[in-house]
């Protein structure tokens, strides 16, 4: 991959209201989604190039990759997808209230959103960029959707064996099929990067093959898993850690557990054996959880839920879904087409540099955008398009206070 988001939904990020006509915006989740979006960023750039490989690393790894690895390996890897599938959980169920509260069937409209952004994920894994996460979401969220009455006793328990289990069957199968690293500039790799640099059709073609295989895998696994950390997150919710953080103890258990995950991550990203390497992708997942849940802490306690702390983030917040897309469209064209020859030529930190700089312009973008309209295109566009068609012609007052 990654994904992940969750997306708009990740959407309604609503304070609880008895008035179910009335909304206000938790501005704690806004700038929770909005690092998540960034930070999703510096993971899926390595694939924009070469979607089979990611990075490719030299013959001889130089330092300043290996001290990039480490870092991404403590405070990006995963994290921002453990973040996105966590708040896909609070949206499913900030979304099931307010349906509830108006009347509305919460499953037949929580229901209908999910079946669109199953199309919409299908057509960004297969025409944009085969790294989707709102395909395997959708699936997600509808097996999420099952247990959002239980107490959160029970949906904490039952996230962690989603979670556990099939991380369990991601390992033996990391196991059993090594993949073999293969080496910039080797035949290898300049055969595998021809396909993505050349003609469109093409890479349709292959991404339809990819995206055939990745709904195997998601109903194997990575649905199962993405459904657990949505109900971890709609038990946090719930439990009002999206206001109020962590306890003392609860962060010094986080950062212990981040610490020595991320250690093992590390060993055996580099190892010289291709099934440490492999298992690595196993124990990077377990290692993203409790660093997400830190930053969750942390910008509860920073933001406290004002409406201009760390507001730029917020506004990232409130368009994840087209500032998604639109991270793909642009990392495609960049490395596809406008310069291919990047990917051969870039180090990890010059990915983190472009990364940086993209977010930046996120940033900007999402700040201009929002002085003139109220919710992002694919976001109105989404909205619209799971509403029941007798209600597409009222008004949007109360999706747009949400939004």
């Amino acid at each position: 991959m990654d994904a992940q988001q969750q997306m708009e939904p990740l959407t309604n990020s609503v304070s609880n209201n008895p008035n179910p006509n009335t909304f206000t915006r938790n501005a704690n989740i806004d700038a929770i989604r909005g690092l998540a979006l960034l930070g999703i960023l510096f993971m899926n750039i390595y694939f924009f190039g070469n979607s089979f490989l990611g990075y490719a690393n030299h013959e001889m790894i130089p330092l300043h990759d290996t001290l990039t690895l480490l870092f991404s390996n403590v405070f990006l890897e995963g994290r921002f997808i453990s973040l996105f599938s966590m708040l896909f959980g609070v949206g499913l169920a900030i979304q099931y209230d307010r349906f509830a509260n108006r009347s509305d069937n919460p499953y037949k409209s929580v229901k209908s959103r999910l079946k669109w952004l199953l199309l919409f994920g299908a057509i960004h894994a297969i025409f944009i960029w085969y790294g989707d996460i709102l395909f395997t979401y959708a699936l997600g969220g509808f097996v999420a959707l099952c247990y959002l009455k239980l107490d959160n006793a029970k949906l904490i328990k039952k996230s962690l064996w989603f979670i556990i289990v099939p991380l369990l069957i991601f390992a033996v199968i990391s196991l059993f099929v090594p993949e073999e690293p293969v080496i910039r500039g080797s035949p290898q790799f300049k055969e595998e990067l021809l396909i993505w640099t050349g003609a469109y059709s093409e890479q349709v073609m292959m991404q339809l093959i990819i995206f055939t295989a990745m709904v195997f895998t998601a109903v194997l696994v990575t649905m199962w898993m993405s459904a657990g950390l949505m109900m971890l997150g709609v038990a946090l919710y719930r439990k009002g850690t999206f206001e109020n953080g962590f306890s003392n103890k609860a962060l010094l258990q986080f950062a212990f557990a981040t610490l020595l995950l991320s250690t093992v991550d590390s060993l055996l990203t580099l190892a010289d054996k291709p099934m440490l390497t492999s298992l690595s992708a196993t124990v990077v997942i377990f290692s993203a959880i409790p660093m997400a849940l830190i930053y969750i802490h942390l910008l509860v306690k920073i933001c406290q839920n004002r409406a201009t702390v760390l507001a730029p983030l917020q506004k990232v917040g409130r368009l994840t879904f087209s500032l998604y897309i639109l991270q793909s469209v642009c990392g495609v064209l960049l490395f596809r087409y406008i310069a291919p020859t990047l990917t051969m030529t870039l180090d990890r930190p010059d990915y983190m540099l472009i990364a940086i700089g993209f977010s930046i312009f996120q940033v900007i973008l999402a700040s201009v955008y929002l002085r003139y309209f109220n919710q992002g295109p694919l976001e109105t566009l989404w909205r619209w398009l799971a509403k029941p068609k007798a209600s597409k012609l009222e008004s949007n007052t109360i999706d747009e206070a949400a939004a």
